[in-house]
């Protein structure tokens, strides 16, 4: 040790503050990838770190709780199918091209992807138990049916929002699921 350096501690080097200002957007991504694939019950701050390649004090940071950063996913999920039939809906010229919208968001929107079919179950299940997700999918169900109300009654947009959330959940359950055609039946048979 040098004379000058005699005396002095010598501080460790500090590790360089890594900018990162996507970093709570990436959190919330990483969060829906680890529900997809653990479920809600694997979505841990510590798992959705991990998976994000960041320290844990980031989502801590970020997210007071785990429900508040499960929160902040399921909302991205819901924002972005609710924004897709909100589209399809006024893009609808009439009552008839309504329904058929209906069907295909249905069976492409929501059941054409088995991770968003993942997605939106784990969703209904921790909404039955978490108010801050039940209060995810109250917003959600109140867009849909807003967007339904375009082309039919409040009383009929809500039933059809039950519809489609049943048969959501009936096709993600069931070991035989129902065809797009089947879909479509159904839904036209109970709008009449």
């Amino acid at each position: 040790m040098s004379s000058a350096t005699r005396g002095r501690s010598v501080l460790p080097a500090r590790r360089a503050r890594r900018h990162d200002p996507g970093r709570r957007d990436r959190l919330v991504a990483t969060a829906l990838d680890v529900i997809a694939e653990q479920g809600v019950a694997g979505a841990s701050h510590r798992s959705i770190a991990q998976a994000a390649d960041v320290p844990l004090g980031s989502t801590t940071y970020h997210f007071a709780s785990i429900d508040e950063l499960l929160a902040a996913a399921f909302t991205r999920h819901a924002e972005a199918v609710a924004a897709c039939f909100e589209a399809r809906m006024r893009a609808a010229p009439d009552r008839e091209a309504a329904l058929e919208s209906l069907v295909e968001h249905l069976t492409d929107d929501l059941l054409g992807s088995p991770r968003d079919v993942v997605l939106s179950v784990e969703l209904y299940v921790a909404a039955a138990r978490r108010p801050a997700l039940r209060a995810v999918t109250q917003a959600w169900m109140l867009r849909s049916r807003r967007a339904l109300e375009t082309h039919f009654d409040p009383v009929t947009a809500r039933e059809l929002d039950a519809l489609v959330e049943g048969l959501v959940l009936h096709s993600a359950l069931s070991t035989d699921p129902m065809t797009a055609e089947q879909i479509r039946h159904a839904i036209r048979r109970f709008a009449g």
